[in-house]
């Protein structure tokens, strides 16, 4: 079977890497893909970006199952096209996506719907949502209503951090976020104490899946300091998800989001990530809702699956997830992110990347924000790679992957060096 995995980022790299495992992939292919999938043999980049051009290249390629990766295509209505002109698709509908492409939807949704999430307010007038931090206070956490690629939240410790997040959402509108119905908006909501994780799950319209635990680190600097991003680094599993969050997680926010969106008309299919705020006390509340996996969650998950996943996806596009299973190694993988001079904001693209460790088994090196260029290798976004590895424990898993990228090379790059430094705290059991 010809298998198409829509993007360019570490994500669909680390799915592509995964999906060519099938003995059911004939041929993987990775649209636009990134510098990494056009090194593998067994994956070709497809240089289409365009979702009517792209449904025309499945439709003569014969393409027997498109899995989409980032939020945008999603946002676009992708599913919609290609299954209007018969192709097999995993990902939600345009209408289904706007629990990622909206947060005033996904607001409005949980509300109505009872799921569990921090009290909130949107506003589209700078004057309204001043005046709302001047009365509420802070901490208070100021989120862009529309897709930011990860930096449009900005946790204001302070008021005038507020103030400043809402005048460079609103007022300049520097992140150039338009929300579905045309215009700036931002929600505020209250600043919520406790640990974040990432729970995942595969959805196919009725049926949900719960893929591994896993948590990111949306700092950019060490001890989680500096400015948020799309992600620094991952592990999975995470010690913060017991067994308890685990099924309180998927009772009270997974389940009834999946049954709330199909009682409204539009049933939800893909990958349905919830960000969790775990409470003290065990207790769950949501974040937000992504419409994809996350990234780089995805590469230690990935790394930790031992199921086929393209039999996984399979069966999901056919409603069959109840009959599914998934086997997970008991190692933790642990992947770190590699990025530019520059990011989050402004990063430094073209460096040539002098230096790359080869991959292995246990430790692979998934690539971003990479291209080929003349047969170079270079930086071509913010985040470039993610040295991923398998370890007993999370101290050997990390131990591993920065043995990675001391291996790596290229001018200007910054990574975290304590990836993982809540579960180390926080050890299972």
């Amino acid at each position: 079977m010809r298998v198409l995995v829509v993007g360019g980022g570490g994500r669909e790299h680390a799915l592509a890497w995964k999906l060519k495992q099938s003995p059911r992939a004939e041929r993987v292919y990775v649209a636009p893909g990134n510098g990494g999938t056009a090194r593998d043999p067994a994956l070709e980049n497809v240089p289409i970006s365009d979702i009517a051009a792209l449904r025309d290249w499945a439709l003569a390629q014969r393409i027997g199952l498109t899995v989409v990766g980032p939020e945008a295509p999603l946002a676009a209505g992708i599913v919609d096209a290609f299954r209007a002109a018969g192709l097999r698709i995993f990902g939600p509908t345009r209408a289904a996506a706007q629990l990622e492409s909206s947060k005033a939807y996904a607001k409005a949704f949980m509300q109505r719907h009872g799921i569990p999430t921090a009290a909130h307010a949107t506003f589209a007038d700078p004057a309204a949502a001043h005046a709302y931090v001047e009365r509420v206070g802070a901490p208070i956490v100021v989120k862009a209503d529309g897709l930011a690629a990860g930096k449009g939240v900005v946790v204001a410790m302070t008021a005038a951090e507020a103030h400043e997040a809402i005048d460079f959402m609103l007022v300049d509108n520097k992140l150039g976020v338009a929300h579905n119905e045309g215009g700036a908006r931002v929600v505020i909501e209250e600043y919520l104490e406790g640990e974040e994780a990432s729970f995942i799950a595969l959805v196919d319209g009725e049926h949900v899946l719960p893929l591994a635990s896993s948590q990111d680190h949306k700092r950019l600097l060490d001890g989680d300091a500096g400015p948020n991003t799309g992600g620094m680094g991952a592990y999975s599993p995470a010690p913060v998800v017991t067994p308890a969050v685990h099924e309180r997680a998927l009772r009270e926010v997974i389940e009834p989001t999946v049954r709330a969106i199909a009682a409204e008309g539009t049933p939800y299919t893909g990958f349905l990530y919830a960000g969790l705020m775990v409470a003290p006390d065990g207790t769950v509340k949501t974040l937000e809702f992504n419409c994809r996996m996350g990234d780089p969650e995805t590469q230690p998950i990935l790394m930790r699956l031992r199921s086929d996943l393209l039999e996984v996806l399979w069966a999901a596009t056919e409603g069959r997830l109840d009959t599914v299973s998934l086997a997970w190694d008991p190692r933790v993988a642990l992947g770190v992110v590699v990025a530019a001079e520059g990011y989050p904001l402004q990063p430094r693209k073209g460096d040539v990347i002098t230096r790359l460790p080869a991959d292995a088994d246990d430790a692979v090196v998934f690539h971003a924000g990479t291209a080929l260029q003349q047969g170079q290798l270079v930086t071509s976004g913010g985040r470039v790679l993610c040295a991923t590895a398998l370890g007993a424990d999370v101290a050997s898993a990390r131990a591993r992957a920065y043995a990675l990228v001391e291996a790596i090379a290229f001018e200007g790059m910054q990574y975290r060096r304590d990836i993982g430094h809540r579960a180390l705290a926080r050890p299972p059991g």
